[in-house]
């Protein structure tokens, strides 16, 4: 057997989906292992373990809540304040950027009257970098969001006061 015909059965065992062929002539032994690449990846699993339902006869252990989970004063007030103001979200996933380069002064800054069609960020997703416009005229109150940071689908961006 010649080096070209072996050629040509190794192209044949891979496409023919063979993971092992072995060939014995005369005085010749050839042996054609194909690794699948199916079983070359890592597989992760996961598994998902079931939360234990409390017994009927014991009861549920009493956990302590730590003062920083119960809601203050001060909190709700500041809640009710921006119930005043209209919150403008992320319309897709991605990193959110305040502004188009690192050396250029941000698009707006608190304080900064802005109105429809105004450009209020970028945020990039997949290499794409998306300006996101002002669907609303006002006031830019607050940012809600640092800057370079990921960002979620309908995550709120600006508290913006309309009148």
């Amino acid at each position: 057997m010649n080096l070209k015909e072996i050629q040509n059965l190794i192209k044949f065992v891979a496409k023919s989906g063979a993971t092992e062929v072995k060939l014995e002539m005369n005085d010749v032994k050839i042996t054609i292992k194909t690794v699948d690449e199916q079983s070359k990846a890592d597989t992760t699993y996961i598994q998902q373990i079931p939360a234990l339902a409390p017994s009927q006869g014991a009861s549920a252990p009493v956990v302590p809540v730590p003062e920083a989970a119960v809601p203050s004063a001060e909190v709700s007030s500041e809640t009710a304040e921006d119930a005043n103001y209209i919150t403008v979200k992320s319309p897709i996933i991605g990193t959110f950027y305040r502004k188009s380069s690192p050396d250029q002064p941000a698009f707006v800054e608190v304080g900064d009257t802005i109105k429809e069609g105004d450009v209020l960020c970028i945020i990039e997703a997949m290499k794409l970098f998306n300006e996101i416009e002002s669907e609303v005229s006002g006031k830019i109150v607050k940012f809600l969001v640092d800057d370079a940071t990921p960002v979620e689908f309908d995550q709120p961006l600006f508290l913006v006061d309309p009148s």
